[in-house]
């Protein structure tokens, strides 16, 4: 009997060897597991799935940890979707879980309702009692919390259980920081590489309109963000324009006008990055883009140095994204000012070849003044001399007058053209964007209020002059019959010029226009200005009340 005892014994120390062996060998191959991916999503589900199977337990998460200390992102195993769909909300770092995040040591609990620090599951949430917490710690510092409930076949979690635990978090920090160090080197290379494009295509004569659009949409791609816009200042003034955007809204936000209440004005003439949780409601921005386009979390850095700002690009997510993470600023920085170098080199460029152009245009106008005006003149004046013999052969003497006046018409030509050319920079110093930010800033008093301004495509090189001087016109007109008759509280503005058309749209929230009124002098107006470059006018209701006013018109070639 003693001797089956021993033999029993024995038997069973064998046994719990053998498990140990085995849980050990289990233990190594998570741990091979974990580490033989570097893709962080997929490290951080194979980790939650390592450690449900190490413990034998019906439900594992992972709670990756904020700046804040807040759970950012949740991921689960034995949950299926329907129960996942029936939830309100994943927990968020309240109760224990809390507790494990106040205090990053290993926790194991017979029942999670009998601790002082529950406060329940949310609605919808499965029932569990065990429960064993361990953290996850990367260089030093918590990177999330691992939540295993409900031991299979035991009525609690045990001493080697979290044990193994403590092991497995231990290697799931290295294999997270291996992911994050790959993703990092990653994306680093992803910007190296669209640097040197953005680079290339800036020098090789590329339209800067058409790489702004690339380089926003990089930024989105490389960001991970649903919504990235570049805003550039506007003349001399307070303004900016949001030159280019890539994302969800981005037709609503490029054009538009941003004042100098906004974020972006504030970080133009500051220099400095501002972020946000959520920009539609930061209290600090007064219109911009997260007035037209609901945005949650989003950062905004300047492109340039802080003495010499060139624009402001903004990286945002809608309501309920994810924050962004300190690499992904510093990355979006360095990449907007590598690209803020690359638009001032090639601006330098476009001067370079602009003072060529003019010193050409001043060659010519020398030229054709001192030598082409001169001889003309000369041969004129012989002709007229010559005129004096031919008395006696009228016919000839027609044909030489003729002559000499066909030279007096070329030299008014000439001298027409020489204006021209040193007229032609002169006239063109002020765009047309900023001198429609001043038509509408004189509006504005009248108004009582600063209309909303969005302008798209190249307004300062595809627009004619007569053509900017008519808009320009009709928006004043247009403005001025909205201040006096509509008792209109908002205005949107829209100027748009395409290869084809140039297109005003201006819409108030005002009474609309009375039927009862038969003098229209403005409106008539604005139609002969349509009419005299082949255009159009249409007014319609706008909704639910006010006025929409749309004034067109075609762009020639070449004109």
């Amino acid at each position: 009997m003693r001797l089956d005892e021993l033999l029993e014994g024995l038997q069973q120390q064998v046994a719990q060897v053998r498990a140990a062996r085995d849980r050990i060998h289990t233990l190594l191959d998570a741990v091979l597991a974990i580490g033989s991916d570097l893709e962080l999503e997929v490290v951080l589900q194979r980790i939650v799935e390592s450690a449900v199977s190490l413990v034998d337990a019906r439900y594992g998460a992972l709670g990756v940890l904020g700046e804040e200390g807040a759970i950012t992102q949740f991921l689960t195993v034995g949950i299926d979707e329907e129960t996942i769909a029936r939830m309100d909300h994943y927990p968020r770092g309240e109760g224990i879980l809390g507790l494990l995040i106040r205090r990053p040591e290993p926790l194991r609990l017979a029942d999670l309702a009998q601790h002082p620090s529950s406060v329940g599951f949310p609605a919808g949430h499965p029932p569990m009692t065990s429960f064993l917490g361990a953290p996850v710690t990367v260089r030093e510092q918590v990177f999330g919390n691992l939540y295993l409930t409900d031991k299979r076949g035991a009525a609690e979690f045990d001493e080697d259980d979290e044990a193994v635990l403590r092991t497995l978090a231990a290697a799931a920090g290295v294999a997270i920081d291996n992911a994050r160090l790959y993703d990092d080197a990653r994306r680093r290379q992803r910007w190296l590489a669209a640097s040197n494009e953005l680079t290339r295509s800036l020098l090789s004569g590329t339209e800067p309109a058409a790489v702004l659009e690339s380089f926003t949409a990089t930024v989105r791609e490389m960001a991970g963000a649903d919504l990235v816009t570049l805003a550039v200042p506007v003349g001399d003034s307070d303004e900016l324009v949001i030159e280019a955007a890539c994302g969800t809204g981005a037709h609503r936000a490029r054009g538009l006008v941003l004042g100098p209440t906004t974020l972006a004005a504030k970080v133009f003439a500051s220099g400095q990055t501002i972020t946000s949780d959520a920009v539609s409601a930061d209290p600090r921005a007064a219109g911009g883009s997260a007035a037209i386009v609901d945005l949650g979390p989003a950062f905004l850095v300047p492109l340039g140095t802080r003495d010499h700002v060139r624009g402001v690009l903004q990286v945002a997510n809608t309501p309920g994204g994810p924050l962004f993470t300190e690499p992904v600023i510093e990355m979006v920085i360095g990449y907007g000012n590598q690209a803020a170098l690359a638009l001032e080199v090639a601006e330098h460029r476009q001067d370079a070849d602009r003072m060529l152009i003019l010193n050409d245009r001043d060659r010519i106008a020398r030229d054709l003044h001192d030598l082409v005006i001169q001889r003309l003149f000369a041969g004129a004046l012989t002709l007229q001399s010559t005129l004096s013999h031919l008395t006696d052969r009228p016919q000839a003497g027609e044909r030489v007058q003729r002559v000499v006046d066909d030279l007096d018409d070329t030299i008014k030509v000439i001298r027409s053209t020489i204006y021209s050319l040193r007229e032609q920079e002169r006239t063109q110093s002020q765009g047309l964007r900023a001198r429609l930010l001043a038509t509408i800033e004189r509006a504005t008093e009248t108004l009582g209020f600063p209309p909303a301004l969005r302008m798209t495509g190249l307004l300062d090189t595809n627009v004619p002059h007569h053509h900017a001087d008519h808009l320009l016109a009709v928006t004043a007109e247009t403005l001025s019959n909205t201040a006096r008759h509509a008792q209109a509280t908002a205005v949107d503005i829209t100027v748009d010029v395409t290869d084809t058309a140039l297109r005003l749209k201006v819409a108030d929230n005002g009474h609309g226009i009375d039927p009862a009124t038969t003098r229209r002098s403005g409106l008539a107006n604005i139609q002969h200005r349509a009419d005299e470059l082949g255009g159009t006018l249409s007014l319609r209701r706008n909704e639910p009340h006010g006025t929409v006013v749309e004034w067109t018109a075609p762009l020639t070639t070449g004109a």
